[in-house]
């Protein structure tokens, strides 16, 4: 569509069909507009008074005259301008500086630029405002004039220093906007005056909020036309979907779009826009013909926005509403008048101003913009709705019920309520903690701070088929599949209701209600209850049908309160809405019950409605009855509750084992937290009580499916002060008086220097390891000096006396933040030079070493509790600080290290100094004397070596899927060559990377191949080929072998971190055939063992070695025998972490905790000889600190201490004694602490129940050599990190080393995207373990945490752009698995046929028997549902056709749930709900309840009619076919959902014993 442009051509814009001429002014389009009669810069006042006579003839001709639009009078209006109406802000320019002129002429004048045909110049600081001065969108000029002020610029950027910009106000008439920039890639907004045309730069700040609107539909105008443009090679048959998927990516940076409304449904709402301006770009293309026009998915994109309605523009209005050019003709100026006659100017006003209230809504949606009315919610009084109801009575039922924590997935910890899952409640009753029937309205319908009404439910639970309430319907008859009675489902009884919503669409109504657990759709309630409950459908029925009246309305403002409840009183008996006839009547009922009218009000869309004198009058009526105010919660978010209060707890019979138990700790734990919530009130704490996710934030596990397409992957905000530069050496300020050195040389430094080892200034000694603060010219008042580690001292030639310095930060300084210890320093490996005399004075730091071990924990106590005192005093007494220090901080590793031993000694080497020479020799690029090899990144290269290449330089971009679980697709892994030779330029100054080329002999995968023959092919198969090529060096990634087959090592799970292939066949890719591979084939096999994942190639991500870490012998080496970790499991769950940490050889798990018993019996079923407590783990850590005499040290509830009593005589015995435990890992459950200051109770208190603390004192108990934490990946960023923080600052007052990170399963060998988070600890006597390398593609990008500093710290990098090996798919996952129905339930099935990928022979091992190949059953409209769901790739319910089906009760149905479309707009469509899987794609993240309302909704199979089997989702996280699960196929789905994926633990599990194997080496 738009051909690149040549000298001779003009660039496009659109408006309506205008053409832009000129010329380009770095890369900005120029349009052509109206010509011009005035000769270049030759002006004077007489042609400035002909153009004003001119601009008021074209108004006669369009039907205005001159009299009958308003002039602005410059001189009066410039005042009243920049006092009353609109606020001018500063210019970009310096406003001192720049001119002032009156007329838009003498700007011109006096700024230089083009002015052929007509004068271009640049405008910023502008705003474009009616005849009164009132700020005004661009587009107004459809319906009055729009004059503009600003400051004119040069078109010409370079000129912008040299000339000032010129002030002119109130200038114009804007005669007609246009937008150009498409061939750019980046919108252009041009204005045109009957003088000049200007190029938007800058909008006023007063004026942005007008601008941003337009600025972002002329950017997505552009997004359209690149995405369709000839010129990229896109495919003009993509479908609408992939169209604003793939637009939507582009803009997912727009701040109108990010800060509210989606940017795919901002897309689609301006989809008529779009269109009309496309089609006048065709229009003025002289090389084509309306293309544009008859491209289906643009007629797609248009006709989708009309069906919406939202902002409908009339095709033959031009958007800009004027002009109409075709390719070389003169400017039709009869097109104005003919164009606006089409819609008249009410019409006009009208749509723009929708559409400008319309964005404004939208940016507000996630925070449910509200009224005046939403601010505060009336409370209704109980006393006077009690008429409506019947006498009071209580709930009974004969039903045994679980309780809603039991069933629903408690692992989520905050999250937006529209992402809690989704159910059904069939046979409800809601009742008060007294178990008295109560009122659905006496809740507020949002959640409010001052809330005092609590209310509970019971009902039977089943899957959200979509159906809902019809307004003929009573009480007793539901539209809904389920009777009444006949529901089969689960009856749960419901933790506390915090709010519940309103929906109708056609002649649907339907009532949710939520809790911190799930979204409950409510069908039939019980007999029972049925009277409580229909006052509030009659009150939703009335405050719809007044909407509906008012709708009806021209002027909806006339009509006052009164007049409403006069007309509703008119109402016919047979209306909905009836209430009586009685407008007295009337008038009570609506007052009485005004809460859930005014809410209606509140969320409906059309302001003029919304904020009409009817719910103005109700609310003041409603205050007049003195009904109470309370405040409405500003954010929406989800805290899980720590226990179910509902009083069905406390009756019989019901099912529930959870019950809140404030968490067992030590005293240290205790100390560190409580302390920390101690010092940090509640209302210091109030700003970090939302989760500070770029973008996101939060994030749970539906959010872990979409979070790819927008940049939010920045998990912690840096809350660190700003530090200092340390980069550069000090310049001395001082005298040398005083200054000497104490002693003779003790050394010099490799450069020759004296070494000194003791100094004197200004009568202080100076020792080697001493700390000193110095004088810095840069330092801020504010801040605090910054503190060296005194590494060595010397003497330069020149006789300046010099020390060496290690920086020492300060612990609020460092990724620990306000939860650091005030006296507690950390060296670093940043490091400064200064002078002796700089030394402002000494600084007592003691460098500590703790004894380590479970044995010490007692007097490391003592002594630690001791120098609390003693420095509490020295601070009552205004001593100076003592600080100490025990760890190194390195921020680029996310780690902190124990001490180094070489510090301090004073020989002239720098321990920093030594890392950053390391680095830095690491990345110098070097030739071998013989020409033969190279040295690369610090790896050594040489020919005939085989190398990996990036995908980049032999694939052009491939578009992946737009739907989640397509989002793999097209990404390649690296390439595998064999490099043959070495080409080195002749002619060069310098060697680089760039300059010197390898030539290569490619080696092709089976995925190059076809899709089919990458799924039948072991992935680790590579295949021989005649294609030789050359490449730089800079596009290698990293060595690799290739080796015979017979030569591999033995692989028994799915997870693969040798860097080793196999070649036994040859593949022409000209000709597509595979042949057996010629004896003469040259390759040279490989033979040995290969060194582990990074040693021999590129290492990945951010520094991810270890401080500690040596380099590995990448030669072959023999197998260090080690003894397994003994291993203690805690919130153990079905085993995952267990299981894959076994199989690395690092670990055996001896004892395991979990709270749930089926979770523990699966445990148990595939680790028999595990001691397996299942049971409370703050009742075991009670049992087991009274056990080993310690009972002293534990703090915990008198409940714990009883029940630890009471443990069976068997566990007590089986508890671990201290020093038995070498490594506890797990995953607790965190309930998050964001919303904490909400509760009446204080935080502490809050927090004091939080399984973490449980955990860390196990750690603390226990002491073992190593610790690992498991957690959802928004562990690090929830509570603005607190949590994550003080969890990081209890290991290391333990003494650990740590390190910290966010990781992907998918990157690791399952077909799953699964972000989470892990912390490493180790003892200081031990390695820490590093991060295992990422070995296959996945989408997604890196997972950056922003620490102190600015630094960004990725455990691992992204493996989009390439991996060894490409990513596992559905069909290797699932492929070779036998068919089932819906609703399977034969536990054991055969396999029927052989297992066909790779990763499916992996993951069989030797099982002839398939187990748990079952499947939820669906109810028959569900069912229906899934089978009218095409069969292809993304697709969901969005694809069901409108229509009714039949049942077989004869009932007929939508076929589309009704509340789906009718609330899309507000969930992002819901895409995925219904959803069919790929079989080329990946899984979305496992869930605990896989069902197609949930929140992951894409869990159908992709060829079969049925939900995904509990094998299918075992398989996916990475199971092995022969690991059992228990209970019934709820609980099943639940321990698969929670658990780490095997192979990402296995991965774990690998570098846990590389680090084993080290210390054995050192040790030995």
């Amino acid at each position: 569509m738009v051909s690149s442009t040549t000298t001779s051509e003009k660039p496009k814009a659109s408006n309506a069909g205008k053409q832009e001429s000129g010329m380009r002014s770095k890369g900005r389009g120029r349009p052509k507009t109206v010509p011009c009669v005035v000769d270049e810069m030759n002006i004077d006042e007489q042609a400035t008074t002909n153009l004003k006579k001119q601009k008021r003839k074209g108004s006669e001709n369009n039907g205005e005259s001159a009299n009958s639009r308003k002039m602005p009078k410059r001189a009066k209006a410039c005042s009243d301008f920049q006092e009353k109406s609109v606020r001018i802000s500063e210019s970009t320019v310096d406003v001192k500086s720049e001119h002032m002129v009156d007329e838009e002429i003498s700007a011109i004048r006096l700024t230089s630029g083009v002015d052929d045909p007509r004068p271009n110049r640049r405008l910023t600081d502008f705003i474009f405002h009616d005849v009164n001065g009132s700020p005004k969108p661009v587009e107004m000029l459809e319906v009055g004039d729009i004059f503009i002020t600003g400051v004119i610029l040069s078109l010409d950027e370079s000129s912008e220093k040299k000339e000032k910009g010129v002030r002119c106000e109130w200038f114009g008439r804007i005669e007609e906007w246009a937008i150009s920039g498409y061939e750019e890639g980046s919108p252009v907004i041009w204005v045109s005056t009957n003088i000049a045309d200007y190029d938007c730069v800058k909008a006023a700040s007063s004026y942005k909020k007008y601008y941003d609107l337009f600025y972002d539909k002329a950017r997505a105008c552009v997004e359209v036309n690149k995405k369709l443009s000839k010129s990229a090679g896109t495919n003009l048959d993509i479908s609408l979907d992939e169209l604003l998927a793939g637009v939507a990516r582009s803009m997912s940076g727009t701040k109108s779009v990010v800060g509210g409304m989606s940017a795919k449904d901002f897309i689609v709402s301006h989809g008529e826009f779009i269109y009309n301006q496309l089609i006048g770009l065709e229009e003025t293309s002289s090389k084509s013909s309306q293309v544009l026009a008859d491209v289906p998915v643009l007629l797609a994109l248009r006709d989708e926005c009309r069906r919406r309605g939202e902002f409908r523009i009339p095709e033959k209005v031009s958007s800009g509403g004027s002009l109409k050019i075709k390719d070389g003709d003169a400017l039709d100026q009869s097109s104005r008048s003919s164009c606006a006659i089409e819609e008249d100017e009410d019409q006009k006003l009208a749509r723009l101003l929708q559409e400008e209230e319309h964005w404004k809504s939208m940016k507000q949606k996630n925070k449910r913009q509200t009224s005046s009315s939403s601010k505060f919610y009336i409370k209704i009084n109980e006393d006077e709705i009690a008429n409506d109801y019947p006498l009071p009575a209580y709930y009974k039922t004969t039903h045994e019920e679980t309780d809603e924590y039991l069933v629903c997935d408690t692992d989520v910890t905050i999250c937006d309520p529209d992402d809690l899952p989704r159910s059904m409640l069939h046979n409800w009753a809601l009742y008060n903690a007294d178990s008295r029937l109560i009122s659905l309205e006496l809740l507020p319908m949002r959640s409010c701070d001052e809330n005092d009404v609590t209310i509970f439910g019971s009902g039977i639970m089943t899957d959200d088929d979509g159906s809902g309430y019809c307004f003929d319907d009573s009480v007793q008859s539901s539209s809904g599949v389920l009777g009444m009675h006949d529901a089969d489902g689960i009856p749960i009884y419901l933790s506390a209701i915090k709010e519940w919503v309103i929906e109708y669409g056609a002649a649907m109504v339907s009532i949710s209600i939520r809790t911190d657990m799930a979204w409950y759709r409510l069908g039939k309630p019980s007999k029972r209850y049925a009277p409580w409950y229909a006052p509030v459908l009659k009150t939703a029925k009335l405050a719809i049908g007044i909407i509906a009246l008012l709708k009806e309305q021209s002027r909806v403002s006339r009509l006052s309160f009164s007049d409403v409840i006069k007309r509703v009183a008119d109402f016919g008996k047979e209306h909905p809405a009836y209430i009586s006839s009685n407008p007295a009547v009337v008038e009570r009922y609506v007052v009485v019950h005004g809460q859930i009218i005014l809410q209606q009000f509140a969320e409906y869309p059309i302001k003029t409605i919304k904020n009409c004198a009817f719910v103005s009058g109700l609310a003041n009526k409603m205050e007049e009855r003195h009904h109470t105010k309370l405040v409405m919660k500003k954010k929406k978010e989800v805290l899980k509750s720590e226990a179910n209060l509902n009083p069905r707890a406390s009756m019989r019979p019901v099912v529930s084992k959870r019950k809140a138990m404030q968490a067992t700790t030590t005293r240290l734990i205790n100390r560190i937290w409580g302390d920390y919530y101690s010092n940090y009130a509640p209302e210091d704490l109030k700003e970090g009580n939302e989760c500070e996710v770029k973008e996101e934030e939060d994030i749970d596990e539906q959010e872990e499916n979409e979070e790819d397409e927008v940049d939010e992957n920045v998990l912690l905000e840096d809350q660190t002060s700003k530090p200092h530069s340390a980069s550069k050496v000090i310049k001395s300020k001082s005298s040398q008086k005083e200054i000497s050195w104490d002693g003779e040389p003790v050394g010099k430094t490799c450069s020759g220097k004296s070494l000194y080892g003791k100094a004197i200034v200004r009568g202080d000694v100076i020792d080697l390891g001493a700390s000193v603060t110095v004088e810095l010219e840069d330092l801020e008042p504010e801040d605090m000096p910054t503190i060296y580690f005194v590494e060595y001292m010397f003497e330069t030639s020149d006789g300046k006396k010099m020390v060496h310095g290690m920086v020492m930060e300060r612990g609020s300084r460092t990724v620990l933040g306000n939860t650091a210890n005030e006296r507690e320093l950390f060296l670093t490996n940043e490091c400064m030079e200064f002078e002796l005399g700089d030394i402002k004075q000494t600084v007592a730091v003691d460098i500590r070493v703790l004894p380590w071990g479970h044995q010490h924990r007692k007097d490391n106590a003592v002594a630690d509790r001791l120098d609390k005192q003693r420095a509490e005093e020295r601070k009552q007494n205004g001593l100076p600080m003592e600080y100490y220090c025990k760890s190194f901080y390195w921020p680029e590793k996310g780690s902190f290290f124990t001490l180094p031993k070489c510090i301090g000694n004073g020989d002239g080497a720098c321990y920093s100094c030594k890392i950053k020479e390391a680095e830095q020799e690491g990345e110098i690029y070097t030739l071998n004397s013989s020409k033969t090899g190279f040295k690369y990144r610090g790896i050594e290269y040489s020919v005939n070596d085989f190398v990996y290449l990036s995908p980049s330089h032999f694939t052009t971009n491939v578009e992946h899927g737009t739907f989640k679980s397509g989002r793999n697709v097209g990404l390649k892994s690296y390439v595998v060559c064999q490099m043959l030779d070495i080409e080195i330029p002749k002619a060069f100054s310098k060697l680089t990377p760039e300059s010197t080329l390898v030539k290569v002999r490619r080696f092709f995968k089976p995925e190059d191949i076809s899709s089919e023959k990458a799924y039948t092919s072991d992935i680790r198969e590579v295949y021989y080929s005649e294609q030789v090529l050359t490449v730089p060096v800079g596009k290698i990634e990293g060595k690799c072998e290739i080796r015979k087959k017979h030569d591999l090592p033995l692989v028994d799970n799915p997870a693969i971190f040798d860097h080793i292939f196999y070649c036994e066949h040859l593949y022409d890719p000209i000709k597509g055939s595979i042949k057996q591979l010629p004896a003469n084939a040259k390759i040279r096999f490989a033979v040995g063992k290969v060194a582990p994942d990074a040693a021999s190639r590129k290492k990945k991500g951010k520094s991810i070695q270890g401080e500690n870490d040596g380099d590995v012998n990448v030669t072959d080496k023999q197998e260090i025998p080690l003894d397994r970790l003994a291993t203690l499991d805690i919130f153990a769950g079905c085993g995952g972490l267990s299981e894959g940490l076994q199989k690395s050889g690092a670990t055996i798990t001896k004892w395991a905790i979990e709270y749930e018993e089926p979770a523990g019996e699966a445990f148990n079923l595939n680790h028999p000889d595990v001691k397996m407590f299942v049971d409370n783990c703050n009742v075991i850590l009670r049992a087991i600190m009274e056990k080993f005499g310690d009972a002293d040290d534990c703090i915990s509830t008198p409940e714990a201490s009883e029940l630890a009593t009471k443990l069976g005589k068997d566990k007590f015995e089986n508890l671990p004694m201290p020093g038995e435990v070498d490594f506890i890992n797990g995953g607790p459950p965190c309930q998050g602490f964001s919303g904490m200051n909400r509760f009446n109770q204080s935080t502490w208190s809050k927090v004091q129940c939080e399984m973490i603390l449980a955990f860390l004192s196990f750690a603390d108990y226990y002491r073992p050599r190593y610790f690992l934490l498991e957690n959802v990946r928004n562990f690090v960023s929830f509570n603005k990190g607190r949590t994550f923080r003080l969890t990081l600052a209890s290991l290391l007052e333990m003494g650990y080393q740590v390190r910290f990170g966010v990781l992907d399963a998918g990157s690791y060998g399952v077909s799953q995207s699964r972000k989470r988070a892990f912390i490493w600890a180790a003892s200081p006597e031990e390695t820490l373990p590093d991060w295992p390398e990422p070995m296959h593609v996945f989408a997604g990008p890196e997972l950056k945490i922003s620490l102190s500093r600015k630094v960004q710290y990725a455990a691992v990098q992204s493996t989009a752009g390439g991996a060894p090996f490409r990513a596992i798919t559905v069909r290797d996952t699932i492929g070779d698995l036998p068919q089932v129905g819906n609703g399977a339930s034969k536990t054991e099935l055969e396999y029927n046929t052989e297992a066909v990928s790779w990763f499916q022979k992996q993951i069989r091992g030797n099982m002839m028997v398939l187990s748990d190949h079952i499947s939820k059953e669906m109810n028959e409209l569900n069912l229906i549902r899934c089978q009218r769901i095409p069969k292809r790739p993304g697709a969901d319910w969005r694809d069901l056709p409108e229509e009714k089906v039949k049942l077989s009760t004869g009932q007929l149905v939508d076929l589309i749930p009704w509340c789906l479309p009718n609330t899309a707009d507000r969930h992002n469509q819901w895409k995925g709900l219904f959803g069919r899987l790929d079989w080329e794609g990946n899984f979305p993240t496992s869930v605990t309840d896989p069902q197609p309302m949930g929140k992951v909704g894409m869990c159908f199979h992709p060829d079969q009619d049925r939900i995904l089997t509990v094998r299918e989702c075992a398989r996916s996280q990475g199971f092995p076919d022969l690991y059992k699960f228990s209970g019934n196929i709820h609980n099943k789905h639940r321990q698969i959902g929670n658990a780490v994926p095997p192979p990402l633990a296995y991965a774990l599990g690998r570098k846990l014993k590389e680090a084993l194997e080290k210390n054995s080496r050192q040790n030995r």
